[in-house]
């Protein structure tokens, strides 16, 4: 699933082509109907993985799966 969000070029600059390619084999099975065979495996899996890039360097903090949290973010400390 894609954001429509354009991603940041600093977010493609992290995705590799060898993330691509083993992204876009096997595909998932909510992929197989609209990409097999379509020759857009590897385009569509290079956007996913820079959109999921760009929310790992810009979480939304409004949104409960949105960034990385460390203890200290949640913990009471002393």
């Amino acid at each position: 699933m894609t954001t429509h969000k354009e991603p940041s070029p600093e977010a493609r600059a992290n995705v590799t082509q060898h993330n691509v390619e083993t992204r876009s084999h096997p595909l998932l099975p909510e992929e197989e109907q609209p990409l097999a065979d379509s020759g857009m495996e590897e385009t569509a899996a290079e956007l996913i993985l820079a959109e999921s890039e760009e929310r790992t360097l810009n979480p939304d903090p409004d949104d409960a799966q949105g960034g990385h949290r460390r203890s200290e973010d949640t913990a009471d400390l002393p």
